[in-house]
């Protein structure tokens, strides 16, 4: 109780320290109460922008903080811009921990010494951050891997930092007028389940070896293997990656790498990811990008860090694809049908004006380089009008909003020029194609047949039942009776018809069961 008693006095003299308070005062219900905390803390220096106070706050508070401050980037729909502009910036700059405790750890979960494990293990961590830490080492088979290993008594100290951001999100939803669209409750709640996700390293491996596994035939993107046998949910070992990270652009010329290609490259990945798979790397940073310069893979991405993915179901995907291409023909109307017809938008929201104020988020961004726009403005701009017209800002999208921000800076610094609009609409344009197609609906046959190769053979005793219960008449009532004959003879010819359509769908069927046979065997 003590401890946490202390924690919390360092973060209220850290609140006061960095005028926190002062942010919160703009949207107060009663404003005055800024003349008096200006006059009790009379001592600071308030003149830096308070984004970056805010910034400088977090980082004093710690790892958990910093993580917090990483996630509130990512909500351009509740937080205001200067800040989430701000936040964007932090980093996790944290010691390593002790090597004996990582030591410590992979003996705990794998049950054995690293010298046992493996024929070498680097003692000194090559990276370090507010989860975990990696040491580099080499199987006894003589393969190269990476060992990542969790922070210890990361689990205590997020449950109670945790426990008092709740306290302080109930506090501001006490005092601040705006509280009710900013949520800070729910806030806190998915950023608690977000750091509890981290925390086990097995759902990271799990992510890699599927993000691996849809791209096995890929020329654009190498994701490491994961080691099955050494991994547990505060240990896992992979594959090592040699490559120049995607930050490093100098290197990256010296080394030959077409910086174009590389840019186009990292957009179709992208919107494969979106798209084709409906799960993609949510956390796109330079820090977790390298580039191959082996001539086997020369410049192929290389992805790392995999605790963070987004997945999106088929609603998703079909409602995205939509937006997107229409957003790329300027089909503003059907931007606004989309998302009325969704119900992300209330169903009497008058499309015309949904329309102008769509348009006139978008229509300044076309026909000029990334170099000259900024995605970041533009989903600031939408969000102020999703909220004008009460759009609800749908939680599966956080991620790929805060990927796409990433594609962006990657963009700008491989290509400046990249026209992003015109590199991604032929890609989605086909993609949409393969969907609603004659290829889509094949794979949808497909996939369905053996549903209908169990339920036609069904059909005929169903049909019996279905004329049995209808030729039963009614005792007693010759008047019923007749209607119920005159009614038979309308649903007999209905199910004749139902049958010869039956007949004719399971012929397609069973034509489509021998083809498939034919094609495998052949």
């Amino acid at each position: 109780m003590m401890l946490k008693f202390l924690r919390l006095l360092k973060i209220l003299r850290v609140a006061v320290q960095y005028g926190l308070d002062e942010i919160a005062i703009a949207e107060l219900k009663k404003p005055r109460i800024a003349k008096i905390i200006d006059t009790v803390f009379f001592w600071r220096d308030l003149s830096a922008p308070r984004g970056v106070r805010l910034r400088m706050a977090l980082e004093e508070l710690g790892p958990i903080f910093v993580k917090f401050g990483q996630v509130l980037s990512t909500r351009r729909d509740l937080i205001p811009g200067d800040l989430v502009e701000e936040l964007s910036r932090l980093q996790d700059r944290v010691p390593p921990f002790d090597t004996e405790l990582a030591i410590a750890q992979i003996r705990k979960s794998l049950g054995a010494h690293p010298d046992e494990l493996f024929a070498t293990f680097e003692r000194t961590p090559v990276a370090s951050a507010s989860i975990a830490q990696v040491h580099f080492a080499t199987l006894k088979d003589g393969k190269q891997v990476a060992v990542k290993v969790l922070r210890p008594g990361m689990k205590k100290t997020i449950d109670e930092d945790v426990a008092l951001m709740q306290t302080a999100a109930e506090m501001v939803e006490r005092l601040w007028a705006d509280s009710k669209r900013l949520k800070p409750k729910e806030v806190v709640a998915e950023f608690d389940k977000y750091l509890h996700d981290e925390l086990d390293l097995m759902r990271e491996a799990a992510n890699a070896s599927q993000l691996r596994r849809n791209f096995a035939n890929s020329e654009l993107l190498l994701v490491p293997e994961m080691f099955w046998d050494y991994c547990s949910s505060s240990v896992i070992v992979m594959e090592r990656m040699h490559g120049i990270p995607v930050s490093q652009i100098d290197r990256l010329i010296e080394a030959g790498v077409d910086l174009k290609k590389l840019s186009s490259d990292g957009v179709e990945i992208f919107f494969t990811q979106v798209f084709r798979d409906g799960f993609f790397h949510a956390d796109m940073h330079p820090g977790n990008i390298l580039v191959s310069v082996d001539p086997a893979s020369f410049g192929r991405y290389i992805a790392l860090d995999f605790g963070i993915v987004g997945t999106l179901n088929d609603f998703d995907k079909d409602y995205l694809s939509q937006n997107f291409l229409a957003f790329f023909r300027r089909d503003y109307k059907r931007v606004a049908e989309a998302h009325i017809e969704s119900g992300w938008a209330p169903k009497d929201t008058r499309v015309d004006e949904l329309e102008s104020a769509v348009r006139a988020c978008c229509e300044p961004i076309f026909d000029r380089p990334l170099k000259d726009i900024s995605f970041g403005q533009i989903l600031l701009r939408l969000f102020q009008t999703s909220r004008r017209f009460n759009v609800e800002v749908q939680p599966q999208l956080v991620l790929l909003q805060k990927t796409l921000l990433n594609i962006e800076g990657l963009g700008r610094q491989l290509d400046p020029d990249l026209d992003l609009w015109k590199t991604a609409k032929p890609y989605l344009e086909n993609w949409m194609a393969e969907q609603v197609g004659l290829k889509g609906m094949w794979q949808r046959m497909k996939a369905e047949a053996p549903h209908y190769a169990h339920v036609i053979p069904q059909l005929p005793r169903m049909l019996h039942k279905a004329l049995a219960q209808q030729a039963e008449p009614a005792p007693d009532n010759s008047e019923l009776l007749k209607v119920l004959i005159g009614e038979q003879q309308r649903t007999n010819r209905l199910l004749s018809l139902v049958i010869y359509f039956a007949l004719a769908f399971g012929g397609g069927v069973v034509a489509v069961q021998l083809y498939l046979r034919w094609h495998h065997l052949g």
